[in-house]
């Protein structure tokens, strides 16, 4: 009984590992023009309904817009999804985030991200890294609303705020998760 049990939750993560990473989304978004009108949209979005992010964006040296990521797991679970690369309003480079993660969770789940990438080095750092992985280099402040109330341009000390934004649907669980970001060419 347990082994059919494992028999079945691994083809349903399979299944939906492959749907998330390889489905008809991902190649839908990976036009040029898609990316980067929806990635200026979600980031006008963000600024609209957070004055903290039109802060930062103020004082950023570029931003990395993820605005559509496409969550999905039960107990193994994958997430990705393309953005943008925003200097003073122009887009620089496209770039994919995926990430795989393992733990107490079940759902689905879409939501936008956005990296204020607010000092020389940290733009420097993911121009010439060939795949950027969320943890490993630059420091990444996550910010909430508690962060949100007391981030002002004197305080904002960090490389990288990270902002995520427009959740639909249900995801539950705590998990481990590694997010890495590489440059696409759409």
């Amino acid at each position: 009984m347990n082994r059919l049990i494992r028999t079945i939750v691994t083809s349903i993560l399979a299944l939906v590992t492959t749907t998330l990473l390889a489905g008809p989304r991902q190649s839908l978004a990976a036009d040029a023009a898609a990316i980067d009108r929806e990635s200026k949209a979600a980031l006008q979005k963000l600024y609209d309904t957070t004055p903290a992010a039109k802060m930062l964006g103020e004082k950023a040296k570029a931003v990395l817009v993820f605005p559509g990521i496409l969550k999905a797991g039960f107990i193994v679970g994958a997430q990705g999804g393309n953005g943008a690369l925003i200097v003073n309003g122009n887009t620089v480079a496209y770039y994919n985030i995926s990430a795989a993660s393992y733990g107490l969770q079940a759902g689905i789940q879409e939501f936008g991200y956005a990296m204020f990438l607010m000092t020389d080095s940290a733009r420097a750092y993911i121009d010439k890294s060939k795949g950027w992985e969320i943890g490993v280099g630059p420091s990444v402040v996550i910010v909430d609303a508690g962060v949100a109330k007391s981030l002002t341009t004197t305080t904002a000390k960090d490389d990288v705020y990270a902002f995520i934004f427009s959740q639909k649907g249900l995801m539950a669980g705590i998990g481990i998760q590694g997010s890495k970001i590489t440059r696409i060419n759409p």
